[in-house]
């Protein structure tokens, strides 16, 4: 570990010259670091639990997204810069927080873990139908139109964990059994959801999902449903009254009996498409983050996620 300890003086060094020593005076991050474990941030929510769940108590993570905020929109604080400057390893997703992107975008690969490299993602319509883009309505953070809530597909998840291990394993070789094994038994869980999901979506009347917005491209493509999302990927772009207008059709059109929108989002619209179609409304979680104080992990809100699928496509 003495390299690792090294390293990591260093970095915090450069981080108080370069901060004010702001993150040097933090307790919660990095700065407060223990040298018997590797220094994790993960950028927000499913990278946290994935960090958490394949490195044990041989990690410590940070998240940078706070429980309850959207985690698009995330700005860096000063301490989270030094976070990251002083992190041994940093998991995100590049291209689905701006913030993060740019912060990291000079640093060294070997620190750097890319989620999206192991599964490249999906097109943004995949799963689904096609949607008046982000692009037309003036936001340009997907400008190459890919969703990347990758983590809503069990086995794709599963994959990422197995490379994961592999990268602590790179950082700190001592423990490297312990993150296989534990990316092993993940997997085992990971795969058990799979199969609930499949076997709960598998004779459902419906298959039609109505969202507030296309995040669920890799779960309706993984089994089977198909996604009419309200705007595009980006769950803040106000759709335009020719969308809302064509979401409204296809709803009644394929009797949709459940309109869904999201924990950390404004149930606004799909309110006013419910009332126009005489449905309901139901939160589907895209698992983005979760809610201050909450109990729950990525296993009870995909389950929840679950049951609320099977109620609302009448699944026998």
């Amino acid at each position: 570990m003495t390299n690792r300890t090294t390293s990591r003086a260093l970095a915090a060094a450069t981080a108080l010259l370069a901060l004010g020593a702001v993150a040097g005076c933090s307790t919660g991050g990095p700065a407060g670091a223990d040298p018997q474990r590797v220094d994790v941030v993960a950028a927000f929510y499913p990278l946290q639990f994935l960090a958490e769940r394949v490195g044990g108590d041989d990690v410590r993570v940070t998240n940078l997204a706070k429980p309850g905020a959207e985690p698009h929109d995330l700005e860096l604080s000063p301490r989270q810069v030094g976070d990251i400057t002083e992190a041994e390893l940093i998991v995100y997703l590049k291209g689905f927080q701006p913030a993060v992107d740019e912060a990291i975008a000079q640093d060294d690969d070997a620190r750097v873990f890319d989620v999206a490299s192991v599964q490249p993602l999906l097109d943004a319509s995949a799963g689904g139908h096609n949607h008046e883009g982000e692009e037309e309505q003036g936001d340009k953070r997907h400008e190459h139109a890919k969703d990347p809530h990758v983590w809503l597909d069990p086995t794709r998840l599963a994959a990422i964990g197995d490379q994961l291990a592999h990268q602590l394993g790179t950082v700190d070789p001592s423990h490297t059994a312990g993150y296989t094994a534990r990316a092993a038994s993940l997997r085992a869980d990971l795969t058990a959801l799979d199969g609930e999901f499949s076997k709960g979506l598998a004779t459902c009347q419906r298959r039609e999902i109505v969202t507030s917005h296309a995040a669920f491209g890799y779960l309706a493509d993984r089994y089977r449903l198909q996604q009419v999302g309200i705007t595009g990927l980006s769950p803040d772009v106000e759709p335009s009254p020719q969308r809302l207008a064509q979401v409204v059709e296809e709803a009644k059109e394929h009797r949709a009996s459940t309109i869904f929108f999201e924990s950390l989002v404004s149930p606004k619209v799909a309110e006013t498409i419910a009332g126009q179609v005489g449905a309901k409304t139901a939160v589907l979680d895209p698992i983005e983050g979760l809610a201050p104080g909450s109990d729950a992990d990525y296993f009870s809100v995909m389950r929840t996620n679950l049951q609320t699928l099977r109620t609302a496509l009448s699944c026998s």
